[in-house]
């Protein structure tokens, strides 16, 4: 029976390794950006980061703001600096089904009417700047560290996104399927092997040990940028959770 057991644990473990050594995201920049980014937060920057989210659904204002940040950032990231690199390592981890500014236009004509491009002012606040700016500035100087951008932001939202979406509609009673396009991938219809795919390319990136931390630093400056983002918005987190446990409440009630 020992000599039984021994066999079935050898075959486990070998199993696990298996499973392991398929796993992108448990080697390479991939481990480093995932590892580096989680130990670097501390409590307090987590719960900002949450609190600022739940204060984007207390309300529609609030949540369109949110949205208007959003658009102004991929525009940068993805029009000025994405679309126009040569850098083949953001080129190398750019893909078409991840981009999010045709989903943020949609929202936008959403919440603004669908000729806001000609007739009303917006202009990004100033914590959007502050970020812009950034994605701005290492497009020009060390656009290598765009891969930050690219694995903070969009590995976040496809994350996250069909929660958040749901948790919006829920929040706020939008339309549904209005408003939340920003959180939708129509594109990519397995997330798990889509995203496995991507850490794989990512780990082929010929970088530099330098390089490799220069990015995961990066990836840190942008998650606080993000949080300066949610920080701006006006609204109570309290409010938007009462209101989707009622809303669900009722949805489980018929109501």
């Amino acid at each position: 029976m020992v000599e039984e057991s021994s066999t079935v644990s050898t075959q486990d473990n070998k199993k696990k390794k298996q499973t392991d050594d398929n796993n992108p995201r448990l080697t390479g920049l991939a481990l480093q950006l995932d590892e580096g980014t989680r130990k670097s937060h501390s409590v307090a920057q987590n719960s900002a980061f949450v609190t600022g989210f739940f204060k984007g659904l207390s309300t529609k204002e609030s949540y369109r703001n949110l949205i208007t940040s959003l658009y102004f950032v991929y525009q940068v990231m993805e029009k000025d600096a994405f679309d126009r690199t040569h850098c083949p390592y953001v080129r190398a981890m750019d893909d078409p089904k991840l981009r999010r500014l045709t989903a943020l236009e949609q929202d936008m004509d959403y919440f603004y009417g669908s000729d806001w491009k000609k007739v009303q002012i917006i202009r990004p606040s100033p914590a959007t700047q502050a970020y812009i700016a950034r994605v701005q500035q290492v497009a020009q100087t060390e656009p290598y560290l765009l891969v930050a951008h690219q694995y903070t932001r969009y590995l976040g939202d496809l994350f996250g996104g069909q929660m958040m979406g749901g948790m919006a509609q829920r929040s706020l009673n939008l339309e549904p399927g209005k408003g939340v396009a920003f959180y939708q991938f129509p594109d990519i219809s397995n997330t798990n092997e889509f995203i496995t795919q991507w850490y794989t390319r990512l780990n082929a990136l010929e970088l530099t040990d330098e390089q490799k931390q220069a990015i995961v630093d990066e990836a840190n400056l942008v998650f606080d940028l993000n949080i300066g983002i949610l920080q701006e918005l006006d609204g109570s987190p309290f409010s938007a959770i009462w209101t989707m446990t009622v809303n669900s409440i009722k949805a489980r009630l018929g109501f």
